[in-house]
C-alpha cells in the first residue's frame, strides 16, 4: 500500500500517442485491444535493396494539420511526433497554464537516435552540392533534446528540459527521471516520454548489417511474433508516447482525472555486452526488483507485466528468465505481453507508447495480447496472453524497456 503523503505520490493525468494504429490515444488503445496488427511494407522510402521491407509507420500523417508549418520545415520527424503527442498530452490533462506557475512546470521527451532523417538528407546534400547547400537548421532539428526544447517553448514553461538518451529504455527513464524531479520538489508538473523516426535508408541499413531486423518480409503483418518459436527479429515502428505527470496533491486539487500512479521505477546495467542482452537477464531482474521495493508492492500484487517482448531470440527469452526467477510460483499466473507485436519497436519511444497502453489497460480493465503467437517457444512458458485481448482485474502494472549498451528500465504503474 502506499506509504507516501500526496505531494510526494506522482499520478499521470494526460497521455499522448501518435502510431500508426492511432493518431491519438483512444484510437491506439482501440487497435491493441482488437488485436490489430500495425506492420506493413515500407513506403517511405524503397525498402527493396534491404533485407528487411517492412515497418510499422504512422501512416495518413500530414504535421500541418497539428503544427505550424514553418515550424514544422524547422524539424525531424521525430521532433513532429513528440511535439504532437505532448500537446495531446497536456490537453487531455487539462492543465490551465494560466493558473500554473511556469517556472515549475518541465519537460523530458527523449529520443534514443533523435533526427535520423535530417542527418541523412542534409548528408546527401553535402556530398552532392558542397557544404553551402547544408541547411543552417540541420543542428537544432538532428539533436535529440530539441523536441523537449520546443515544448517548453510552445508553452512557455522553464522547469527541468533535456533530452534523455539510452537507447530503447529512453522513454520509460523519462518518466522515471520526471517522477523522481517530482518528488525532490524540482517541478510540480512533468510532461514526460519518448518520440522516435527511424524508419529511414541509413537506420535500415545499419540495423540489417546487425541481422537485428525480421526478413519475414512476405507476411509483414505476422512479422512480429514476441515469444514466438519463429522470430527472427524485431520490426522497426515509429511514433511518440508521453505522458504529464503531477503529484497526487496537485492532481486532487485542481480536480484532475487519473490514470494512474507511477508507483517506482529503477534503472541498472548490464555491464555485459554492448547489444546482447545479459543471458541471465541479471541486470533486468535487478531493475525489476527495485522498481517494486520503490514502489512497496509485493511480488503477487503484480497484475499485469508490459515486456519488453521485441521478438529477437535472445531478448524474449532471457526476459523470460528473468521474470520467472523474481516472481517465482507467481510467474505461471502472471499475464505477460508484448504489444510490440502490434506495434513494432519504436526504439526510444517505446516506454513512452508502452506506458499508454498499461495505463489504458488500467483505465479498461484489460490485458493488451501478444499476436501472432500460435506456435510458442518451449523456453518461453508464460502466459504471454496469446492472440486476443482478455478482461481482468488489473490495479498493478510493471513495465520493461532494455536498451544497447546495457541500459535497463522498470516501472510500476498503479491504479488509484
Amino acid at each position: 500500500m502506499p506509504t507516501l503523503p500526496d505531494s510526494q505520490r506522482v499520478v499521470v493525468t494526460g497521455l499522448g500517442a501518435i502510431h500508426g494504429l492511432g493518431h491519438d490515444p483512444d484510437a491506439f488503445w482501440a487497435s491493441l485491444a482488437a488485436g490489430q496488427p500495425g506492420v506493413d511494407r515500407v513506403s517511405l522510402f524503397d525498402p527493396e535493396p534491404y533485407a528487411c521491407h517492412i515497418g510499422a509507420e504512422v501512416r495518413d500523417w500530414q504535421v500541418e494539420d497539428h503544427m505550424d508549418p514553418k515550424e514544422a520545415r524547422r524539424n525531424d520527424r521525430y521532433t513532429h511526433f513528440g511535439f504532437v503527442a505532448a500537446k495531446q498530452a497536456v490537453t487531455d490533462s487539462g492543465l490551465d497554464f494560466d493558473r500554473e506557475n511556469p517556472d515549475e512546470i518541465g519537460v523530458l521527451v527523449g529520443s534514443g537516435i533523435g533526427g535520423m532523417l535530417t542527418y541523412e538528407q542534409q548528408l546527401r546534400r553535402l556530398v552532392e552540392g558542397g557544404p553551402r547547400r547544408v541547411s543552417p537548421f540541420t543542428i537544432p532539428a538532428l539533436i535529440g533534446n530539441i523536441c523537449s526544447g520546443l515544448v517548453a517553448i510552445h508553452y512557455g514553461v522553464r522547469g527541468p528540459n533535456f533530452g534523455v538518451v539510452s537507447a530503447c529504455a529512453t522513454a520509460t527513464h523519462a518518466i522515471g527521471e520526471a517522477m523522481h524531479m517530482i518528488r525532490r520538489g524540482d517541478a510540480k508538473v512533468m510532461i514526460a516520454g519518448g518520440a522516435e523516426a527511424a524508419i529511414t535508408p541509413f537506420a535500415y541499413a545499419s540495423f540489417c548489417s546487425m541481422k537485428a531486423m525480421s526478413t519475414r518480409n512476405d507476411d509483414p503483418q505476422t512479422a512480429s511474433r514476441p515469444f514466438s518459436q519463429g522470430r527472427d527479429g524485431f520490426i522497426m515502428g515509429e511514433g511518440a508516447g508521453v505522458t504529464v505527470l503531477e503529484s497526487l496533491e496537485h492532481a486532487k486539487a485542481r480536480g484532475a482525472r487519473i490514470y494512474g500512479e507511477v508507483a517506482g521505477y529503477a534503472a541498472t546495467a548490464d555491464a555485459h555486452h554492448i547489444t546482447m542482452p545479459d543471458p541471465e537477464g541479471k541486470g533486468l531482474g535487478m531493475a525489476m526488483t527495485r522498481a517494486l521495493r520503490a514502489s512497496s508492492v509485493a511480488i503477487d500484487e503484480v497484475d499485469y507485466i508490459n515486456a519488453h517482448g521485441t521478438s529477437t531470440p535472445y531478448n524474449d527469452k532471457f526476459e523470460t528468465m528473468a521474470i520467472k526467477r523474481l516472481f517465482g510460483d507467481h510467474a505461471a499466473k502472471l499475464p505477460v505481453s508484448s504489444t510490440k507485436s502490434m506495434t513494432g519497436h519504436l526504439l526510444g519511444a517505446a516506454g513512452g507508447i508502452e506506458a499508454v497502453a498499461c495505463l489504458k489497460a488500467i483505465e479498461h480493465q484489460t490485458l493488451p495480447p501478444t499476436i501472432n503467437l500460435h506456435e510458442p517457444d518451449p523456453e518461453c512458458d508464460l502466459d504471454y496472453v496469446p492472440n486476443v485481448a482478455r478482461e481482468a482485474r488489473i490495479d498493478v502494472v510493471l513495465s520493461n524497456n532494455l536498451g544497447f549498451g546495457g541500459q535497463n528500465a522498470a516501472i510500476v504503474f498503479r491504479k488509484v
